[in-house]
């Protein structure tokens, strides 16, 4: 899904923030709202997301991998982005759901693609990650 060439910018742009989320395991509230201020160079000189979860109110620390931060990059000269001071052009939730039904047919993916389903997809992304990092 990451290297497949979509019919439209706007679908690739929904496509990138979902893949944002499956990287970061951040919740479609939690990308919508997420500010590039919220980015910040951990004790270990790596990018981490410095976040409060909007449906909890906790706090959240979270490594940013490569990819992620590929994508952060991609949309750093986004018109919403420089405006709003927001880190990535979130769609509505609705309108977000329906092109990723567009992408699923596109990539041959035969299962409901939702947006809710990009938080799940972190567990296997974390382990990925620790791995990269020598972590485990």
């Amino acid at each position: 899904m990451a290297n497949k060439k979509l019919v439209s910018d706007r679908v690739s742009q929904v496509r990138d923030i979902f893949l944002f989320s499956c990287y970061t395991g951040l919740a479609y509230a939690d990308v919508k709202k997420l500010k590039r201020s919220e980015i910040v160079t951990g004790i270990d000189g790596q990018k981490w997301v410095y976040t409060s979860r909007q449906k909890t109110d906790t706090s959240s620390r979270i490594p940013l991998l490569p990819q992620a931060m590929e994508l952060m990059a991609k949309y750093k000269e986004h018109p919403q982005c420089v405006n709003d001071g927001l880190l990535l052009p979130v769609l509505s939730n609705q309108k977000m759901n329906s092109y990723l039904k567009e992408i699923a047919d596109a990539c041959s993916i035969n299962k409901e693609l939702t947006y809710y389903i990009a938080r799940f997809c972190n567990d296997c992304n974390t382990c990925k990650w620790c791995f990269y990092r020598k972590r485990i």
